[in-house]
């Protein structure tokens, strides 16, 4: 543990970030280039030591934490220390959790904004679990790290470029985790493509669709608590893509970007925004805040990204319109395609449909029959745990198997699947993608925040489990 002065030297530091970040979540300018601290002490495939136990510390426990309460209850060698948080109502529910687990009793801390600084003080903690509004995620995971204690972080990590270099630099510096926990990396589908798209599949890859399409005009609704009740103001505050990693983080794992390849420069443009001021007026009388507010960012964000080995990823953001749920998750390469929502493939030889005529083309039709591809390509970690994860739910599984996977990683002395590269690089679309849709649609550069070690870092394997390892308590 650092010393007592060091910490409130650390804290005085990221309470200030922290202030400067209310007022961040507008239009404001970034720069791509902005310096981080010299260091190279890459955390690429970081590994510490293997623990017995994970202890684990939750900050934030309403809308996304209860969940994590719930998993870590049910993942062997992970045990609750200390949960916080400044409502009352959501802290009692999650000690009823921890309860009905016939788990040992926690410590429960709430008070104002800093009470959480009691929790990541404390000596049996070992990770700290983030869930909290967007604007904490940077100052809590960097008290965290300073505090030596690994970070896990919901998304996005970071809303400004510097903060997503003070995640990094305190990452490297501290030698600790920061992992986002974008929980997208760990659904069955994604794995599956994952695993398909190591075993060369799709051939060459040249293009990705990603996408965060999900119609949460309701969340308006949310006036004092609740996602909405915090959300809906970064509509009136901020262009572009606000919220852009759970299409993304996959199709950045399929194209090993921060190991063997890089994000290196994007163009935004968004559409007018119009639903919300409309919802507004639908749902809202005249005088209501939510019909005061001016929203101004667009309905659907586009942007498009350029990777260093030239290939394209195409990322959309729309919470707004009426339209069914999608995060694209397109893959193209060289012998074939796969897309979701719906799940569907087409491949130059057919793949595993009935063999063609000779000549025969026969990538022309989708093959919508995903029962022959899942027995075929199932990724080692959904065959390992995938039925305990459907069971425990959260998101269709993928919550329970991302928290299972980190508690596997920490006690078995694994690098975790996602590192402060990747967390700083997928949220950094975000304020970059303001930055190009105020200028016209004009590139910005993405910073390597990898320092050049991209070029050197093994891809992300598919990875075998023993038999022996259970996946729960």
């Amino acid at each position: 543990m650092i010393d007592l002065d060091r910490r409130h030297f650390i804290r005085a530091a990221v309470a200030a970030s922290a202030v400067a970040g209310l007022s961040a979540c507008g239009q404001e300018q970034t720069r791509a280039g902005s310096t981080p601290l010299k260091t190279s002490n890459s955390v690429a495939d970081l590994i510490v030591p293997a623990m017995e136990t994970v202890r684990v510390g939750l900050i934030g426990v309403g809308e996304r934490g209860v969940g994590f309460v719930r998993h870590f209850c049910n993942i062997e060698g992970a045990v609750i220390r200390a949960i916080c948080d400044i409502d009352s109502d959501v802290l009692s529910r999650a000690e009823r959790v921890v309860a009905e687990h016939d788990q040992p009793s926690v410590e429960l801390i709430t008070g104002d904004d800093y009470a959480y600084r009691r929790l990541i003080d404390r000596d049996d903690v070992d990770i700290v679990i983030i869930a909290t509004p967007w604007r904490w995620h940077v100052p809590m995971a960097v008290e965290t790290m300073q505090n030596n204690k690994h970070a896990f972080v919901e998304v996005p990590a970071a809303t400004t470029v510097e903060d997503a270099w003070l995640l990094v630099d305190t990452s490297e510096h501290m030698q600790m985790n920061c992992m986002m926990m974008e929980n997208v990396n760990y659904g069955r589908e994604e794995l599956m493509v994952l695993n398909m798209v190591r075993q060369g599949l799709f051939g060459g890859l040249l293009h990705a669709e990603a996408g965060y399409v999900h119609a949460l005009r309701w969340q308006m609704k949310d006036i004092d608590r609740s996602t909405g009740s915090w959300r809906t103001a970064w509509h009136t505050k901020r262009l572009g893509n606000l919220y852009p990693t759970h299409g993304l983080g996959p199709v950045a794992h399929y194209m090993n970007i921060n190991r063997g390849d890089r994000f290196d420069y994007m163009n935004s443009m968004s559409s007018p925004a119009l639903g919300r001021q409309e919802y507004a007026q639908e749902q809202f009388p005249p005088e209501h805040l939510r019909n005061q507010a001016k929203y101004i960012n667009g309905d659907m964000s586009t942007s498009l990204i350029k990777t260093k080995k030239g290939r394209t990823i195409m990322v959309q953001h729309d919470t707004t319109t009426p339209r069914p749920y999608t995060r694209h998750n397109l893959i193209q390469g060289t012998n074939g395609v796969f897309a979701g929502f719906p799940n569907r493939i087409a491949l130059e030889n057919g793949g595993l449909r009935m063999p063609a005529e000779e000549g025969a083309e026969t990538f022309h039709d989708w093959d919508y029959d995903m029962k022959q591809w899942f027995a075929k390509y199932d990724h080692p970690l959904y065959k390992k745990i995938g039925k305990e994860s459907e069971k425990q739910g959260g998101h269709g599984g993928m919550d329970f198997t991302m928290c299972w996977r980190m508690i596997y990683c920490l006690r078995n002395g694994v690098a975790l699947d996602q590192n402060v590269y990747d967390a700083a690089s997928w949220s950094v679309i975000a304020p970059l993608s303001a930055e190009s849709v105020a200028d016209r649609g004009n590139s910005r550069d993405i910073p390597d925040f990898t320092r050049g070690k991209w070029e050197t870092t093994p891809s992300l394997g598919i990875e075998d489990y023993p038999d022996s390892e259970e996946a729960s308590g």
